[in-house]
């Protein structure tokens, strides 16, 4: 569980997060939604420890993370997972090596152990043992996208971030993505955020719901709570298309 204590962040004098709280629960899909400008990619990257924030706390378990030391933090990295939006895989590495690389740089596993870790998170994530020894660039976007979700977890993750995960997918791939992130995440009991505007995403597999805007939290729930809040900003916000605002009324009744 990652707990943020009334997080503030500034840049050059302007105020990015302005007293953030909120809770993040382990083996729930925890998402972090808002506008373009609200605060929640900072908001992330104050999480993981790339920003010092001005006050506040951020436990990982009861460890503030603000006020450890280098060495510390490296520690709980190793506890750590992320989703790059981009995927962000080696181009020079195959499917199996770009899987074996966190093995390689922060396990003390044998060079067989390593290979059978990385083999089962690849066939964990549907990945076809035909394309282990194929290069990124041989492969589909969804594809390089499950193989990131692979090596994100391949060290045994207790937290798992996520950065815009469906970004430059189409639908029924991003659907894919989203139900492998939650079945992962349920079955392996991670604290697993996810940094998204996209509204299926939302609907989807959203347990934990965190609403940004203006830099301060306005609203927290569920996906199935959001359709029944009668919070402006974020009925604006979601249900902005017709569609999703039918969607909402359907569920309302």
């Amino acid at each position: 569980m990652i707990d943020v204590q009334n997080i503030t962040k500034q840049f050059d004098g302007t105020t990015v997060l302005d007293g953030v709280s909120a809770t993040f629960r382990d083996g729930e899909v925890n998402m972090i939604i808002g506008q373009s400008g609200s605060g929640k990619t900072v908001l992330m990257k104050t999480m993981i420890g790339l920003h010092k924030p001005e006050s506040g706390q951020i436990l990982y378990d009861g460890r503030d993370i603000v006020r450890m030391k280098e060495s510390e933090l490296r520690q709980i990295h190793r506890e750590v997972g992320m989703l790059f939006q981009g995927s962000a895989l080696f181009d020079s590495q195959t499917v199996e090596e770009n899987v074996m690389f966190p093995l390689e740089m922060f396990s003390d596993m044998k060079e067989k152990e390593i290979r059978e870790r990385a083999r089962f998170c690849l066939e964990r994530v549907n990945i076809p043992e035909r394309a282990f020894t194929l290069m990124p660039g041989e492969i589909s976007g969804g594809m390089q996208k499950r193989v990131a979700i692979a090596r994100a977890i391949a060290l045994n993750p207790k937290y798992l971030f996520c950065d815009e995960p469906n970004s430059g997918l189409d639908p029924k791939t991003s659907l894919v993505i989203d139900q492998l992130i939650s079945d992962v995440t349920h079955e392996f009991g991670i604290c697993t955020i996810v940094n998204s505007h996209d509204m299926n995403s939302i609907m989807e597999i959203g347990d934990n719901i965190l609403f940004l805007r203006n830099g301060k939290k306005e609203w927290q729930g569920s996906r199935h709570e959001i359709f029944r809040t009668e919070n402006e900003a974020l009925n604006d916000f979601v249900f902005a298309s017709d569609l999703f605002k039918k969607v909402k009324a359907a569920n309302a009744n």
